[in-house]
């Protein structure tokens, strides 16, 4: 067996600062991933957990962990209070989230953007299992670190998806309401400091103002400058039949 690679990365230059990625299928139709790295390449599952293992014969090892925790509750009479996450039990954690982020990475720039809204939710929930059970902050935090991060690809994805349906209106929603949601996880950690300084903010913000810039002028929008035009230009004829389309477009709603 040939284990050397060099012909396929040098068919596939590495650029840096670029996410290169690219899909195919394999012999049993399932799908694969790929994204290039400096060194190589990163390969995973489109579905399932991205590496095709199945830790105690479950799709990930944050079912397994779901697993115990329903099991601790049979055997204390539906309480969980006891149950708790070591500092191994968060690490290995923490490694799978780490191989779902590599995957919406991917997948944000593969164009998917419901399969980025499926990963980061994941990724989420599992970063909320995390904060529940962990035995100590410190623990906590090493996951929750990276929310801000993770909340942005969500955003992102959910406003791609608006605003290929042209609905720049719903878009705007999605990235404000984004925001919130980052603003209140600095304030609900008690780490206001970092909001200041958060690329994550800095990031949407820019990406809000850019979907402003170009957002389409609605139908009174576009009548209301063409009334500030004919009034510029004193074509005061055209002004009057300006206002008159304006009249009748309120009159219609």
């Amino acid at each position: 067996m040939n284990f050397d690679i060099s012909h396929l990365l040098e068919q596939w230059d590495y650029q840096p600062g670029e996410v290169a990625v690219r899909k195919f299928k394999v012999k049993d139709g399932s799908e694969r991933i790929q994204l290039r790295v400096d060194l190589g390449l990163l390969q995973m599952n489109a579905t399932g957990r991205p590496d095709g293992k199945r830790p105690f014969g479950r799709e990930s090892l944050f079912q397994h962990y779901q697993a115990r925790l329903e099991k601790y509750r049979r055997t204390h009479g539906g309480s969980d209070h006891g149950f708790t996450l070591k500092a191994d039990d968060c690490a290995k954690l923490q490694q799978e989230a780490i191989q779902y982020h590599h995957r919406y990475i991917c997948l944000f720039q593969l164009e998917d953007y419901a399969g980025v809204i499926r990963d980061t939710e994941r990724n989420l929930e599992v970063f909320g299992f995390v904060n529940e059970y962990a035995e100590s902050d410190d623990l906590v935090w090493s996951l929750q670190q990276f929310c801000p991060q993770l909340l942005m690809m969500r955003i992102r994805a959910k406003g791609m998806l608006a605003l290929r349906d042209d609905k720049h209106e719903e878009a705007v929603e999605v990235i404000e309401d984004g925001l919130d949601e980052i603003r209140d996880f600095y304030r609900q950690h008690s780490r206001q400091d970092l909001m200041e300084q958060s690329g994550e903010i800095h990031s949407l913000e820019s990406w809000l103002q850019e979907i402003h810039n170009k957002r389409p002028l609605s139908e009174r929008e576009k009548l209301e400058h063409a009334l500030d035009e004919a009034v510029r230009r004193e074509d005061y004829e055209k002004a009057a039949q300006v206002r008159d389309a304006l009249r009748n477009l309120k009159t219609s709603r």
